[in-house]
């Protein structure tokens, strides 16, 4: 199993989050994603520092040396699909070959309006989304793309340098079981799902089987990762607390605290992590929310991390 950190960038000062980064790179992490919102989520009022995404990627690049580098996920409607291609490609670059971006077809009603967007009923996100996938896809593995869709096109579109790999994984983020799941079988080389309890992530793993064995595509070439929230705690008093405070603020938020969780002692949190890589979960990633509890994240790193990995 490989195991990283979720770093959603709000409600946190940039220093603090490169310090978090720097930390994820030296303590024998596998990779390191970030986030594609303008507010903060879930959505309260705006007024939550958040930094874009891209940038942020760029930052994590020249931040770190060792782990591979994620968004979970981009939101295609925000983006010119090509675009997006030539932004990543330059993170690419600055990575030296790191990158595994992430896609979705999002869900922030608030930023989406509040910045201009047009935010489309749900069949046009996912018919977004599936075709920038084939634009990115195309871009990073040809050597001059062409796709004429209903929302994007591009006419002998080169991506120069190239990338730096042969292949650049890519990722589609979501549960639906109908659109999503089955984009993730026809393009993508790892579905991620955030905050579900381990039987339902079993539950759509075996929906994604459906869906691969639909496209003729073997399932074992797809990655199956998830998010989980971080309320471990070095010991049991700060489990508890954690706890507490994670959960408190997941309520306001509208999530239930108990599920999609990494709780309890490092212990517990070995016990978790393998029961969702015994689901198929290929790759685990914690999310870390500020303020960080850094005493906590030192006894990932050294009790949980060997354990699993």
């Amino acid at each position: 199993m490989k195991v990283g950190v979720h770093a959603g960038q709000q409600d946190i000062e940039m220093d603090e989050l490169r310090r978090l980064w720097r930390f994820v790179d030296q303590n024998g992490f596998d990779f390191l994603s970030c986030w594609d919102h303008f507010y903060e989520a879930p959505p309260i009022d705006g007024t939550s520092p958040a930094f874009e995404a891209v940038a942020t990627m760029a930052a994590m690049a020249v931040e770190t040396e060792n782990v591979t580098l994620g968004c979970h996920v981009f939101c295609m409607n925000y983006r010119n699909p090509a675009l997006l291609a030539k932004a990543l490609l330059t993170v690419d670059h600055l990575s030296h070959g790191r990158i595994e971006p992430g896609f979705g077809a999002g869900w922030h009603v608030a930023e989406h309006e509040a910045y201009g967007y047009t935010f489309p009923p749900v069949k046009e996100r996912l018919d977004r989304l599936e075709e920038g996938l084939q634009i990115i896809r195309a871009m990073f593995s040809e050597e001059r793309a062409n796709f004429d869709g209903e929302y994007y096109r591009v006419q002998d579109a080169m991506l120069y340098p190239r990338p730096v790999r042969e292949h650049t994984p890519l990722v589609v983020g979501g549960r639906g079981e109908r659109r999503t799941l089955r984009i993730a079988a026809r393009y993508a080389d790892g579905w991620n799902v955030p905050y579900i309890n381990v039987e339902e992530f079993d539950r759509l793993s075996g929906v994604l089987d459906m869906w691969c064995e639909k496209e003729d595509r073997d399932p074992v070439t797809i990655e199956r990762s998830i998010n989980l929230h971080m309320h471990m705690g070095a010991n049991e008093g700060d489990a508890q607390r954690i706890a507490e405070s994670r959960g408190s603020a997941l309520s306001r938020g509208g999530r239930a605290p108990s599920q999609g969780a990494v709780s309890g002692t490092p212990q517990r949190a070995i016990e978790t992590l393998k029961a969702y890589e015994e689901a198929g979960a290929a790759r685990v990633s914690i999310a870390i929310r500020p303020p960080v509890e850094w005493d906590a994240l030192q006894a990932f790193a050294e009790e949980v991390i060997p354990a699993v990995k």
